[in-house]
């Protein structure tokens, strides 16, 4: 049995959540410094203090956090639930983590991407389903490609969003038995094909490393990941029937003044004329149709998925059969051509 399929079945194996920690319903202590399990102190009904012994808590392992991320981080991992062990190193953080589990490690920003993917190496040869999450000041895309071969949970470098990273820790401490669900089929920086199961979640977790990737300006960065996780979802939604048993393939290639991004679902596929449902449908003397379609069959709001990356990219091309789709954005063009180029410098 190869190795991606190995994992795969342990992967599905992982699916059904397993019996979870009770999160303590009583006051709590929490020794930040080290996460220890404590003992919750309650009042009977006479007023005397009754021990009820120690209470699970939540372990998060942080490296060199600063106060700004300390204060991020009280606000999502709350006391009496999560216990916040800071460290200085990544050596301290290796240690730690070999000591006991933790559900939830995050990196510090001064530290490389690539220092930050061989502590993940290691901490998963011990715990392999250890979420981590790599905060970087930079990153290059050969180092984004290392962080999701090791499995990394997510990767941030400098800037990002604190809410953004706020809403990845989110993320990470909903999941109830977490695996990748990203698998790397082969990846250079100008060319990468994987396979990604079909959950949201693990849309929001790809899209983060593709704009990590991806080296566009901000604001053409933000529309071709819209525009990326719009076709995507609509890949494992109408394709994969968001069963995380089912995969999509996701092949990405950066070429000197093209970017390309092909999505292809398990489905049987589709017909523009079979999707009524889809604001892309709709015809121009009725610009809201798909909406009472939509209401009558039974679905959510939405259906703008197509038309939004029609918006955001040079250009969305579907395949014979419809289960597959490529999106283009060209890149700026050079001032001069090639050949005036020659011409000059002869």
């Amino acid at each position: 049995m190869g190795l991606r399929y190995l994992r795969r079945f342990q992967s599905r194996a992982c699916l059904k959540p397993p019996a979870q920690r009770a999160a303590p319903t009583r006051p709590v202590e929490i020794d930040s410094s080290n996460g220890r399990m404590l003992q919750s102190i309650i009042s009977d009904p006479t007023g005397q203090k009754t021990s009820m012994g120690p209470i699970a808590i939540r372990d998060a392992l942080v490296v060199d956090a600063d106060q700004d991320l300390k204060d991020l981080l009280v606000s999502i991992l709350k006391p009496g639930v999560w216990a916040i062990r800071y460290v200085r190193t990544n050596r301290e953080a290796l240690q730690a983590a070999k000591d006991k589990a933790f559900e939830l490690i995050i990196t510090s920003e001064k530290t490389s991407c690539r220092e930050d993917v061989e502590l993940l190496r290691k901490i998963h040869l011990q715990r392999p389903h250890t979420r981590l999450i790599i905060l970087a000041n930079e990153t290059t895309p050969t180092d984004v490609i290392a962080a999701m071969r090791e499995h990394a949970f997510s990767l941030f470098s400098k800037p990002f969003s604190p809410e953004q990273l706020g809403n990845m820790i989110q993320l990470a401490i909903e999941v109830p038995c977490w695996d990748d669900g990203i698998e790397v089929r082969s990846a250079t920086p100008e060319w990468i094909r994987l396979e990604v199961r079909c959950q949201v979640r693990t849309a929001d977790r790809l899209l983060q490393f593709m704009k990590e990737i991806a080296e566009l300006p901000e604001a053409e960065r933000e529309e071709v990941g819209m525009a990326f996780r719009e076709i995507l979802l609509n890949a494992m939604e109408h394709g994969g029937g968001l069963d995380p048993n089912n995969y999509v393939e996701v092949e990405y290639v950066r070429a000197r003044r093209m970017i390309s991004c092909r999505i292809t679902d398990p489905g049987t596929g589709f017909t523009l004329d079979e999707i009524s449902h889809a604001a892309v449908a709709n015809p121009p003397d009725d610009p809201i149709r798909h909406a009472k379609v939509r209401k009558e069959l039974g679905l959510r709001p939405g259906g703008f998925g197509i038309l939004l990356a029609q918006r955001l990219v040079d250009q969305v091309i579907y395949s014979q059969d419809g289960n597959a789709v490529l999106l283009i954005k060209y890149l700026d063009q050079p001032q001069t051509s090639a050949l005036a180029s020659l011409n000059s410098a002869s």
